[in-house]
């Protein structure tokens, strides 16, 4: 072989066609492992090397994915909820093995965000993250769709939405949290959190909620539930608002961790003691709730993967191999939080604590 070496030239050494060469390349989940295996034995055979500028211009393509991170209210200055913040290391490195660069875009509700990155040239494709209000941005996520704008929305998975979401199984976890607190003893358990379709993860968590509630023969008491955004101070003043209005209750369940350790401070104040008077479980597992006293009982989402089938159902798109939408798996991780010592205790001390 004469001259630099070229993509068609692998495909004859590694005994496949020139477009599985081409997909294999790039990363392209559609080529099994031995093939992309035996392909990059040919191309390391020929010096080959790709020149991904040249690729790029062919394909149209910036080789660039975009990750939006849109503000949370945060009692610091980053506006980033930290569940975000441990899935940022997962989405960078899937990015990376299939041969895109990453770029992170901080971006305020109030833009136009839509607008702005469907036809700037930016980026091949979006992976949105955090969106506040559901409902009122969805009319957003259906400009993208029109717009034929590619992308990943981090969020609950329901029928009929607006593009690709990949997201937890919000209503087993929620429902995985209540039945370990009911087989603690609780029988009044509170459920701190938007239980509307305007937060429709938070919506998903609540009815797994009451149907655990329900198989255990319990009622679902709607006094027992209080609003909140997924900050502490949320979950602190969901909490007072309970105590204040001398609700029964001898459990929490925090429809996110921040709002649990919100939670946890309220009862300390009050001289309520975690898990004696009330048991404590959260979701999300963030790293702060197994450094907190006690330990916190959560619904642990796996940010890991979640990273991964992002950024794979997003190239899929950009490789137009179509992409559908991913419900993971969530899984109790049982902490010192929930653990009740004497589970029929807890109840009735919380009317005569201070």
């Amino acid at each position: 072989m004469k001259g630099k070496a070229t993509s068609f030239d692998i495909a004859h050494l590694a005994g496949v066609s020139q477009s599985t060469v081409s997909r294999a390349l790039r990363g392209s989940p559609l080529v099994s492992e031995e093939t992309r295996l035996r392909i990059q034995s040919a191309a390391d055979t020929l010096n080959y090397k790709v020149d991904k500028n040249a690729s790029n211009l062919r394909r149209q393509h910036t080789g660039t994915l975009a990750l939006l991170l849109f503000e949370d209210p945060t009692a610091d200055d980053s506006h980033i909820n930290p569940f975000f913040l441990s899935m940022l290391g997962s989405i960078t490195r899937a990015s990376a093995q299939r041969g895109y660069d990453l770029l992170i875009s901080f971006q305020q509700f109030s833009r136009d965000w839509h607008a702005d990155f469907a036809g700037s040239q930016k980026a091949d494709g979006l992976i949105l993250l955090g969106y506040g209000d559901y409902q009122s941005h969805r009319d957003k996520l259906e400009k993208l769709v029109a717009q034929g704008t590619r992308f990943v929305r981090w969020g609950a998975v329901l029928p009929g939405q607006p593009g690709v979401s990949i997201g937890c199984d919000n209503f087993a976890g929620g429902r995985l949290a209540t039945q370990h607190l009911i087989e603690q003893g609780c029988r009044r358990i509170a459920f701190l959190g938007d239980a509307t379709p305007h937060y429709p993860e938070f919506h998903e968590r609540y009815r797994g909620y009451a149907a655990a509630l329900r198989e255990g023969g319990l009622r679902v008491d709607e006094a027992l539930q209080a609003d909140a955004e997924t900050t502490e101070r949320a979950g602190y003043e969901a909490a007072e608002l309970l105590l204040e209005r001398g609700e029964q209750f001898d459990a929490i369940f925090g429809a996110s961790d921040l709002i649990a350790i919100g939670a946890l401070r309220a009862l300390n104040e009050r001289g309520l003691s975690v898990p004696g008077n009330v048991a404590l479980a959260g979701f999300d597992d963030i790293p702060m709730a197994s450094f907190i006293n006690p330990s916190l009982t959560t619904v642990r989402q796996d940010t890991g993967k979640a990273g991964e089938v992002l950024v794979e159902q997003l190239v899929r798109q950009i490789d137009g191999e179509g992409a559908e939408s991913a419900m993971l798996p969530a899984q109790l991780k049982v902490r010192r939080s929930s653990l009740r010592p004497e589970p029929e205790s807890g109840l009735h001390k919380i009317l005569r604590d201070p």
